[in-house]
């Protein structure tokens, strides 16, 4: 049985003033299109994909093609293919056990090319050198003064070649990145760029630099796009971090730069977020608001869009002891450039078997949502290092490879 209650009509009306004011902040800090509240309500393991790298990394049919990687994010492509991005990237044989061939061939950027149907057909090199071997799809150089530099491809999108063609490409945001002494031991970052791949053939186009830090700069104050990209409504709105993270192994700060659809490769078309507006002057950027939480991202985190809800995923830069720790967390927002609310507890993604005794480490979380199956799941990938024991990666090919989780996500 209900049981009513009568409001009197100061109180109704202080009701009816109050639901008002909710429903217009609601309209002005949550957005009208569908904004609210998400989070990562559970997890489980995605075998399946897992299994699907391990399987072609194992095939010794070719000895010139992928056997473990990181850095891995991936495309759709128009045909229902799949295109992932690999940075430094293992080729040559596995034996039996899922050991790899000593100093074996590598590379510092490779892509796989995975079917409709979820299988990884072949790797993109470059053309091999004079030794025989396979080169990087990016190619790098050695300077003049003998140091190398080369580029690490981040995220890609698929655009038209430039404003209202109807060619559609594959672009691919890269790190430029130099040799350097520690604690630049992956390298001083120096620009990010943006390479153009053909399409159905996805031969290499041209590289254009589309924002040079300043060479004159802390290193850890530079800051690289393209960790993540996403298109919407005719922007790509493109990620980036400082290297703040990289040098003391702390927080980044975030960035966020957008580009109107088809100009990614056109450096005079970038807009860069300064707190209150857009920008064409990169050097007038500001980090993006974390609230009262402003140590929140690593320099490799994740954004992907649901609704008129944006989920950020990052490794935990910020611990109970003020360092990163091994758990995977969540922001929120109703915008590409905040408030980003949270953070939100994720999980701790599982290691390869023998992985904490060997001092593997999980990182780079990238969400994949042209995997999800419904409103309601993201597929998070995840790279496995072990830092402190440069063989071991090589005793284990598990130990550098992609691993895979199945996200349920929720209300907040």
């Amino acid at each position: 049985m209900l049981r009513r209650t009568r409001v009197g009509p100061v109180v109704g009306v202080l009701l009816v003033l109050a639901l008002a004011a909710w429903a217009l902040r609601g309209t002005d800090e949550d957005d009208a299109l569908g904004c609210g509240g998400l989070r990562v309500t559970g997890w489980q393991a995605d075998q399946g994909m897992t299994r699907e790298f391990a399987r072609y990394g194992d095939d010794n049919s070719r000895t010139d093609d992928w056997t473990g990687g990181d850095g891995s994010r991936s495309v759709r492509l128009p045909d229902g293919r799949t295109l992932w991005l690999s940075a430094d990237t293992f080729l040559d044989k596995v034996y039996p056990g899922g050991e790899r061939v000593p100093n074996p061939s590598w590379v510092r950027n490779s892509a796989l090319v995975m079917s409709p149907e979820g299988h990884v057909q072949r790797t993109l090199t470059g053309e091999p050198g004079s030794d025989g071997r396979p080169a990087a799809l990016f190619p790098g150089w050695v300077g003049g003064d003998g140091e190398e530099a080369w580029r690490w491809p981040v995220q890609a999108v698929v655009e038209p070649r430039a404003s209202g063609s109807a060619e559609r490409v594959v672009r691919v945001l890269l790190w430029q990145r130099a040799a350097g002494a520690p604690p630049w031991v992956f390298g001083v970052p120096q620009a990010t760029e943006v390479a153009t791949l053909s399409l159905p053939d996805l031969e290499l186009r041209g590289i254009s630099p589309v924002n040079r830090t300043d060479p004159a700069s802390p290193p850890e104050q530079r800051v690289l796009y393209g960790t993540s990209a996403v298109r919407d409504e005719g922007w790509t709105y493109v990620f980036g971090a400082d290297e703040r993270g990289v040098r003391d192994g702390g927080a980044s700060n975030a960035y966020v730069a957008r580009v109107p659809s088809g100009g990614l490769a056109d450096s005079r078309e970038w807009r860069y977020w300064t707190g209150t507006a857009w920008s064409g002057s990169p050097t007038a950027a500001e980090p993006l608001d974390f609230g009262r939480h402003p140590e929140s991202a690593t320099n490799t985190y994740t954004v992907v869009q649901r609704g008129g809800t944006w989920l950020l995923l990052t490794m935990d830069a910020g611990g109970p002891d003020g360092k990163p720790s091994a758990d995977v967390v969540s922001y929120w927002s109703c915008s590409p450039v905040g408030p980003w609310r949270g953070p939100d507890a994720v999980g701790r993604p599982p290691l390869p078997t023998g992985g904490e005794a060997a001092g593997a480490s999980a990182y780079n979380p990238q969400g994949h949502i042209e995997f999800s199956t419904g409103g309601r799941d993201l597929l998070l990938g995840y790279d496995v290092n072990v830092l402190g024991d440069a063989d071991a990666i090589h005793r284990n090919v598990d130990f550098y490879r992609p691993r895979f989780l199945r996200l349920e996500l929720g209300p907040v």
